[in-house]
């Protein structure tokens, strides 16, 4: 069994061993501190591991007191399978068929595995594996014969035999045929270096090798596993492909590429290109109002580009990149909620990501559609920060429409982003009623989106409250069923752009393409992901 750097102490406290944990609501409890069995050699390390048969009946079947007094223990355990199994085979007759070894490579990178991110699910700060990327692809390059080890064992391992195999060291000189953790959303490149690596390269012309396709809907999980935000905004995006068919496909005077939408969307994927979102695809049904038939339709959209730097630029030039959104993964740098779909109820957080240079204090400021200053706060950023987040405490719901925020410096405009918070058309998955939409589109209780007014900025900083704004905003509070729809897509079309649309089957539209035949749509080519059959040397080609 491979065991973590073991210093049995330190590994006792990391992994929560002398804590009592309890599952319960989706949510992991400490309750409090306990004793560690007397007489027991405790282990652990990897929780991915091989069990051979003899090993997996005695842990399943024996009633002896090793194996009935580990389970009541580490039935409430925070990571059990990080120990259970190496504890109870340490102390067994079986302790003399393990291998050190669970045949694979983990790309542990403390510095950012180690955030806390799972405080919400968890009353503990663990670690977690980072995913693989191009940098990292060095590490599948040293062996014994210079080929990857990852790739190529030169001696078999024994395994029938063993009860279990779980490594200690990170490295590849000795056989690894397992590596984790890799993540498309995240790097597709490093999987396209192993695999020329492995297997050489296309053929020339191959579409699709730098394309990453991701379904996050598709119609038999049923609407209800949606948000309403989520909802809300495919349908949005549906209208605007069919706008998009309707301006750019048909001539004056004629119909057969304009469209009235049918139903819920049917899927939804996230596309990536060279490793950068490019969007969401939104499969979907529409009549074609030239021969009142349905057809089945796919959109591309893409969000526009939010961040600006000031005109004219200011001296200040550490900055690089700013972003709002939901879900930030401090370990991989990035959102979650690829494209920033947020609604009223959700909880913005603002990033910025920086070069190296002297510490400094910037000034960030949060502006809703109407010019109310949401909130303003000062960032220390030192020397060696990469990264900075954080999420203001407002109060919800927020005013739908784009928001603004802005960077300073020494009161000097440095940079601002933009982010959408859109209206909701639907509530609990059904059509929105007017009194919902009112509760949930007309801002904060008194526009006060902290107990702190920041009033008084507004003329420092030349943003006017335009009487005229304020009212039209409280109309568009109170608009529902066509007119909210209207007001949604104006916001949408604004921030995001309708890239292409095709059909997945007949049209009666003659210059609608195919989705086959487009190089982005998810029913495009993808040779990279087709797996065949398994040729007699174990390759897959």
């Amino acid at each position: 069994m491979p065991k973590h750097d073991f210093v049995l102490s330190r590994f006792i406290r990391k992994q929560g061993l002398d804590r009592l944990f309890l599952e319960c609501d989706a949510h992991m409890w400490r309750l409090g501190d306990r004793r560690i069995p007397e007489g027991i050699a405790v282990d652990g390390g990897s929780d991915w591991f091989l069990l051979n048969r003899k090993f997996v009946e005695y842990v399943t079947f024996s009633t002896d007191d090793l194996v009935t007094k580990m389970k009541q223990f580490y039935s409430y355990t925070l990571l059990p399978a990080e120990s259970f199994f190496h504890t109870v085979l340490e102390n067994s007759p079986h302790c003399d068929t393990m291998v050190d070894n669970n045949l694979r490579i983990t790309n542990w990178n403390r510095k950012l595995g180690c955030k806390c991110q799972y405080k919400h699910i968890v009353d503990w700060c663990g670690c977690s594996p980072n995913d693989f990327k191009p940098q990292d692809f060095h590490r599948f390059q040293t062996g014994w014969d210079g080929r990857a080890r990852l790739l190529q064992p030169t001696s078999p391992i024994p395994l029938a035999d063993s009860a279990l195999s779980i490594p200690r060291a990170q490295q590849t000189a000795r056989p690894t045929f397992f590596a984790r953790k890799f993540e498309a959303v995240v790097s597709q490149e490093i999987i396209g270096q192993l695999d020329y690596y492995l297997y050489g390269n296309y053929p020339a012309g191959t579409p699709g090798l730098r394309s990453y396709w991701e379904n996050v809907y598709d119609e038999p999980d049923g609407i209800h596993s949606l948000s309403d935000v989520a909802l809300t905004l495919y349908h949005s995006f549906s209208r605007l492909g069919l706008r998009r068919a309707e301006a750019s496909l048909h001539a004056p005077g004629e119909s057969s590429c304009r469209y009235y939408p049918m139903g819920h969307p049917a899927s939804v994927h996230l596309y990536f290109l060279a490793d950068r979102f490019q969007g969401f695809l939104i499969k979907h049904h529409a009549t074609n109002l030239a021969v009142s038939k349905l057809e089945t339709l796919e959109t591309w959209v893409m969000p526009k580009k939010v961040f600006k730097i000031a005109s004219p630029p200011s001296d200040f030039g550490r900055l690089q990149f700013s972003e709002v959104g939901t879900d930030w993964d401090a370990k991989e740098r990035l959102f979650r909620n690829f494209g920033g779909l947020l609604g009223p109820m959700d909880e913005p957080v603002g990033m910025q990501k920086w070069g190296k240079g002297p510490n400094v204090t910037v000034t960030v400021i949060w502006v809703d559609p109407v010019n109310i200053i949401a909130a303003t706060y000062d960032i220390l950023i030192e020397s060696t920060a990469e990264f900075t987040h954080y999420k203001p405490p407002l109060n919800l719901p927020l005013r739908p429409g784009v928001w603004t925020v802005k960077i300073l410096h020494h009161w000097v405009p440095v940079a601002e982003t933009k982010f959408l918070v859109a209206p909701l058309t639907f509530s609990n998955r059904q059509p929105i009623k007017p009194e919902e939409a009112l509760r949930l589109h007309n801002g904060p209780p008194r526009s006060a989106y902290m107990e702190q007014s920041f009033q008084s900025l507004n003329p420092v900083l030349s943003l006017p409250i335009n009487p005229a704004q304020v009212e039209q905003a409280r109309r568009n509070a109170a608009s529902a069923g066509a007119t909210l729809e209207r007001w949604l897509d104006s916001l949408v079309g604004g921030m995001w752009t309708a890239m292409d649309i095709c059909a997945t089957g007949p049209s009666a539209c003659p210059v609608m393409q195919t989705c086959s035949q487009t190089a982005w749509s998810s029913f495009s080519p993808d040779p990279k992901s087709e797996l065949g059959a398994v040729k007699p040397d174990g390759r897959l080609r």
